[in-house]
C-alpha cells in the first residue's frame, strides 16, 4: 500500500486544527462536533445533530462548509413538503418550449437538513437515496450530486408532537448521532463575549482538496488486530443481554473507515486503538434497540442507560 508523506500529515493536522480552533471561536464549545464532522466527510458519511432549538447548529454547519470552501444549502423541513421541495422537479420552459430539470436545494456539498424529524417519510426516502446513492431520481431522470456530498441533519428531542421518528435504515445511514447539550456557564459567558469576534484568516480547503483527502483515508494502514478490535466491540452489542437489537456487518465496515479518517486527521498514516474508543458512543448510541426490560428500567434516561451499555461493552473487549 502507497504511504502518505509525513510532510502531508503534519500540514494536515495543522490546517484541521486552525479550523477547529477558528470555528470554535465563533461557535463556543463546538471542537469537538467539529472533529467528529471532518470523520464522517472524509469517510463519506454523515452527521445527525440532535439537541434542543438555540444551540447554534445552523451556524455551525454554515460555517464549517465556508472553512472547507463548500456550497452550503439549508432545508427547513416541514410537514406539508413533498420529495420534490428537496430534490428538484421537472418544469416546462417556456423559452425553449421543453420540459428541464430544475434542481432542488439537495444540490450543495453540505447540506443542513434542519429537523428532519418533522417531515414524512416519504420526504425521508428522497434524502436516503442522495445520502447513499449519491444521486436523485425525479421525473424518470437521474442526477448525480456534486462531489463532495455531506449531510447534517437536525432534530428536536423534546418536541415530539406533529413529528415523524426517522426510520431505522435512515437513522443507519448516518455515521454519528452527537448529542448537543447546553453550554457551561463560562461556555455562555463567552458565548456573549464573541458577539464582536473578528474571525482568524486562514487558507480555506477546496472541494478538489477534500475529494483527494478522502482518497488517503483509503491509504492509512489497519492492523488485523484493529480489525479484530472493531469486529469484537460490534459483535459484543449482538451479545448483550439490554440489547433487542445490535449493530450490523455495514457498521463495522462505516467503524473502520472512519478510524482510518480520525487517523489521517490526528496525523497518522496508520490505525491505533484511541482511533476506535474516542468515536464509539456516537458511533454506536443509535444503533443499538434495547430491548423493553431495559427501556423500562432506563425510564426518561435512555441515553444514558445505552452509553452505560457501550461503556460496559468497551470494557469487555481488549484492547491491542
Amino acid at each position: 500500500m502507497e504511504t502518505i508523506q509525513e510532510d502531508t500529515l503534519k500540514a494536515l493536522r495543522s490546517q484541521v486544527y486552525s479550523i477547529q480552533r477558528t470555528i470554535g471561536r465563533k461557535v463556543i464549545g463546538s471542537e469537538r462536533i467539529v472533529r467528529f464532522m471532518f470523520i464522517a466527510l472524509l469517510s463519506d458519511n454523515h452527521v445527525l445533530l440532535e439537541g434542543v432549538p438555540g444551540l447554534a447548529k445552523t451556524m455551525l454547519a454554515n460555517e464549517f462548509a465556508h472553512a472547507l470552501g463548500l456550497v452550503f444549502k439549508r432545508i427547513q423541513f416541514t410537514p406539508d413538503m413533498l420529495p420534490s421541495d428537496v430534490t428538484g422537479s421537472i418544469v416546462f420552459n417556456l423559452e425553449t418550449r421543453k420540459m428541464e430539470f430544475r434542481k432542488g436545494p439537495i444540490f450543495g456539498n453540505v447540506l443542513l437538513a434542519d429537523e428532519l424529524n418533522r417531515t414524512p417519510p416519504k420526504v425521508h426516502s428522497a434524502l436516503l437515496e442522495g445520502m447513499e446513492e449519491r444521486h436523485v431520481s425525479t421525473g424518470g431522470t437521474t442526477e448525480n450530486l456534486p462531489e463532495p456530498f455531506f449531510v447534517i441533519a437536525t432534530q428536536n428531542p423534546i418536541e415530539q408532537e406533529g413529528t415523524f421518528p426517522l426510520a431505522e435504515a435512515l437513522m443507519d445511514r448516518f455515521l454519528f448521532r452527537y448529542i448537543l447539550s447546553y453550554p457551561t456557564l463560562e461556555e455562555e459567558i463567552r458565548i456573549l463575549k464573541s458577539q464582536d469576534y473578528v474571525p482568524d484568516k486562514f487558507d480555506p480547503f477546496s472541494a478538489e482538496k477534500v475529494i483527494a483527502l478522502k482518497e488517503m483515508v483509503n491509504k492509512v494502514y489497519v492492523s488485523e488486530d484493529i480489525m479484530k478490535y472493531v469486529v469484537g466491540i460490534i459483535r459484543k452489542t449482538r451479545e448483550n443481554s439490554m440489547v433487542y437489537l445490535g449493530a450490523s456487518p455495514r457498521t463495522s465496515a462505516k467503524y473502520l473507515h472512519a478510524a482510518r479518517a480520525n487517523a489521517l486527521i490526528n496525523g497518522r498514516n496508520y490505525v491505533i486503538p484511541e482511533d476506535v474508543k474516542m468515536m464509539s458512543h456516537e458511533l454506536l448510541n443509535h444503533r443499538l434497540i434495547l430491548n423493553p426490560e431495559a427501556v423500562v428500567s432506563a425510564g426518561n434516561n435512555i441515553n444514558d442507560e445505552v452509553n452505560r451499555i457501550i461503556d460496559g461493552i468497551l470494557s469487555e473487549v481488549d484492547a491491542p
